[in-house]
């Protein structure tokens, strides 16, 4: 019997903010880190997840993500696996963590971490990429393992599996065209907010010539400099590419209106996080006052039930889930049922360390089993840290590779946990050595 014997956890932290990676109006001078899980078993077998924040209380998240595991440690491994449905139930079960969240912040970031894993280990034992484990599942087996708790006003068991249903007899031909021309994406890589204007103009050049023709900038530090930068993007892509700019939390809906307004003749596509992540109405009166540019948000969705009044309520014309907030593959195939039955898009984002390692697979699963469109969807990609993971996204030509090696792609190098583990990975003690 396999069965699981140990739960590792690394705080696992990168120096970003020195070369202002990530840079944003709200977050200027983020360090990307992840709350590491790795679920040991006593066979050849292995299960690898995360959750992403930006450097302080990595370490909260981590301990969260232990105390998630605990129940695991000597279960069938392979009971756990043929059930992730049950298994995720179980663990959410938790009342005393869950009392922390409910279903929010760092409990809910740490269930994220944990089921990460879980399914990297699924699709492991399976020697399956995750994407194409769940495009092989039934609609009823997906069915079954989706949170479909308080969404019964707008989305039922019988509901998902007719949704599902819907695409199973031309997987395999989506399969063959993603195949060929990789799955579409965007970058953000040019538009970090502490970026200068030359570096700005530069990167925006090279991510055209590379292919992309969607490109995003981070605003809402000041006006007068967005409008600049704005235009230094227009100048380089043009206006055939489109331009997608975002705020990340900073305005209140008013000033969101206003602001936006100001950078209207740039024709973004749309405007991401353009006031706070749980204000439903805000996005909704926001989207209102300046379509026809497009509202986009998610990546600080708290759970799935945010989701559903976000479509309910017709806020977003954009989803932008995230792969390590939401609670795994469990929430996030209940937040892209949904937005196919209210026909909102899904671009997950992806600008953190290793995100566009897991999201590739999401985004490929859905076109190929949810979906299966391809219209105003683009997946969002960075280009920094990818060299840490064992099996790194490829892009080419502004698209996403499909991943071929077994797992979710969420397995750091033992070499660079030994270094960026917070506090006493090598790079990190000889940051913090005394001066001789």
């Amino acid at each position: 019997m396999t069965t699981i014997t140990a739960v590792e956890v690394h705080d696992i932290r990168f120096p970003t903010s020195l070369t202002a990676d990530g840079s944003d109006a709200m977050n200027k001078d983020g360090d990307y880190s992840a709350a590491y899980v790795v679920l040991r078993t006593n066979a050849d077998l292995a299960g690898f997840g995360f959750t992403f924040t930006i450097g302080r209380g990595n370490d909260i998240c981590a301990l969260a993500a232990q105390e998630r595991a605990k129940p695991l440690i000597g279960r069938n491994a392979d009971e756990l696996l043929d059930d992730l449905g049950t298994a995720y139930r179980e663990l959410k079960s938790d009342s005393q963590l869950r009392w922390l969240g409910p279903e929010k912040g760092v409990e809910h970031l740490a269930m994220a971490a944990v089921m990460n894993a879980l399914w990297d280990m699924a699709a492991r034992r399976a020697r399956k990429p995750l994407w194409r484990l769940l495009a092989e599942m039934s609609p009823e087996q997906l069915a079954a393992t989706a949170d479909l708790t308080y969404l019964s006003d707008v989305l039922t068991h019988d509901e998902a599996v007719a949704l599902l249903a819907e695409c199973e007899p031309t997987r395999q031909q989506r399969i063959d065209e993603l195949t060929s021309t990789g799955y579409p994406c965007y970058t953000t890589s040019a538009g970090w907010l502490g970026y200068s204007d030359e570096k700005l103009r530069r990167l925006c050049q090279e991510s055209i010539d590379a292919g992309y023709r969607h490109i995003k900038l981070k605003v809402g530090q000041s006006l007068e400099d967005d409008i600049r930068r704005c235009r230094i993007a227009r100048e380089v892509i043009g206006w055939d590419a489109a331009l997608m700019i975002d705020a990340n939390q900073v305005w209140d809906v008013p000033q969101a209106i206003d602001w936006v307004s100001a950078l209207s003749e740039f024709k973004p596509l749309w405007i991401e996080e353009p006031t706070s992540p749980d204000d439903v109405l805000g996005h909704a009166a926001v989207r209102q006052a300046v379509a026809p540019i497009g509202v986009a948000t998610g990546e600080h969705g708290m759970n799935r039930v945010l989701f559903k009044q976000m479509f309910q309520a017709e806020a977003i014309d954009f989803c932008q889930l995230d792969s390590a907030r939401l609670a795994s593959i469990n929430e996030i195939l209940s937040v892209y049922l949904m937005a196919k039955k209210y026909n909102v898009p899904v671009c997950p984002h992806a600008g953190g360390v290793g995100l566009c390692e897991l999201v590739q697979h999401l985004s490929i699963f859905d076109y190929v089993a949810v979906s299966g469109s391809l219209e105003n969807r683009v997946t969002e990609f960075v280009d920094h840290l990818h060299e840490h993971f064992v099996d790194p996204c490829i892009v080419r030509d502004g698209a996403y590779q499909l991943p071929n090696a077994p797992g979710y792609s969420a397995e750091m190098h033992a070499s660079t946990v030994e270094e960026y583990s917070f506090p006493h990975g090598t790079y990190w003690v000889a940051v913090n050595e005394p001066a001789a």
